[in-house]
């Protein structure tokens, strides 16, 4: 076996990053994914540098593993086409919001009676049952309306994005999960299912489970956020050196943080007493270990720090991940040559698994690159090139 969904059909009907980040980990663990894009590419494949015209560096990486082929869904030919892909198809996934879908005649009630073993998973930016059903939706918007951006704005002082789209990708997993669950049910009862996977709903349980905070109690018995995560003093702490990542968390860390830089004068501070004391002092809390961090080099505090067993780290940009000597250690970045774009670094699959491991078969397509070899598998006429 390739990997554990080996022998599983998707049909990859997404675009941009959460649909394509939730099936190219499908495809890593070994499924067929089949992307199928309309004859212009999905838009990513001209986001980032590139070498060639629609094989961006953003879709070289989430689209490894997947075959393409390039479909007009308006045109008889390639509705044809589709349906005869959906009869054998294990997934099927899409990003298009569900009115478009249904003028496509590709809703889940029209697919449906061709595979009832269908899994069918639909991720847009709002639930189709709320009045924003229909709205688009995209990273920025969604981290705006979960109130991701309002959190961020707790420490910036205005609402901020983060610097990662971490709308898609958070829904991209948990569509994978969804799917993947859906699968195991499949296994039991024989039947498919839909799944509808709202970004803004994502994001709202996601942001939520924290930030109720006092708001969970009816009523509230406390203000909204987590203060220990929305503290203008959690952050990476200036050494007279440069920076460092300090997490000193439980009770067992304090202790041994305050042998170690010499303050046992903080360790029958009340504010410093137990979990619940440093959290509603949190801002005091973390000013000190800024002004305590200041007083070594980077270099001293991990090697005292470590040897405490006080989690802690250098702060790495981007850059420097291509040296870290545990991903290196790992092969986490591997060089690989891509048959029309030469030689490109390669995200190694982050899980593992002991008897199906996963590996990178194909690199990322061009668009329409499996045409023919798909539509032979169909027993389409296919065109002499």
């Amino acid at each position: 076996m390739s990997g554990p969904l080996d022998g599983i059909r998707v049909l990859d009907l997404t675009s941009v990053v959460m649909g394509p980040y939730c099936t190219v980990m499908l495809a890593d663990m070994g499924a067929d994914v089949i992307k199928i894009e309309n004859p212009s590419g999905d838009t990513t494949r001209y986001l980032g540098p590139s070498k060639h015209h629609g094989m961006g560096s953003l879709f070289l990486h989430l689209n490894r593993n997947k075959r393409s082929i390039a479909l007009d869904l308006k045109s008889e030919e390639g509705k044809e086409a589709m349906l005869a892909l959906v009869k054998e198809a294990d997934v099927f996934v899409h990003t298009m919001r569900p009115k478009t879908m249904a003028k496509l005649g590709l809703s889940y009630e029209d697919l449906k009676p061709l595979n009832s073993r269908l899994i069918y998973c639909g991720m847009y930016g709002f639930s189709k049952d709320g009045p924003y059903g229909d709205k688009p939706a995209y990273d920025d918007i969604i981290q705006a309306a979960s109130g991701v951006a309002a959190a961020q704005g707790q420490i910036t002082g205005t609402p901020q994005y983060l610097a990662t789209v971490l709308a898609d990708k958070t829904a991209g997993l948990v569509g994978l999960s969804a799917i993947l669950s859906a699968l195991y049910q499949r296994e039991r009862s024989g039947a498919g299912q839909e799944i509808e996977v709202p970004m803004f709903e994502t994001m709202v349980s996601y942001m939520m489970m924290e930030h109720m905070y006092g708001e969970t109690f009816t009523p509230p018995i406390g203000p909204m956020y987590y203060s220990r995560v929305t503290s203008p003093y959690r952050k990476p702490y200036k050494t007279k050196d440069g920076y460092i990542g300090v997490m000193i968390y439980n009770d067992k860390h304090w202790k041994a943080f305050f042998e170690v830089a010499g303050r046992k004068d903080l360790a029958v501070d009340e504010r410093f007493l137990d979990m619940a004391s440093r959290t509603e002092h949190i801002d005091f809390v973390y000013r000190t270990v800024e002004e305590v961090m200041a007083e070594k080099t980077t270099g001293e505090w991990l090697e005292v720090l470590e040897a405490a067993d006080i989690p802690c780290t250098n702060i790495n940009t981007p850059e420097d991940l291509f040296e870290d000597p545990h991903l290196n250690e790992i092969g986490f970045f591997e060089k690989v040559v891509h048959p029309t774009e030469g030689e490109i670094r390669n995200i190694k699959f982050p899980i593992s698994f002991s008897e199906t491991p996963v590996s990178v078969s194909r690199l990322a397509p061009n668009l329409g690159e499996h045409n023919q070899e798909i539509l032979s598998e169909l027993n389409f006429p296919v065109e002499k090139e």
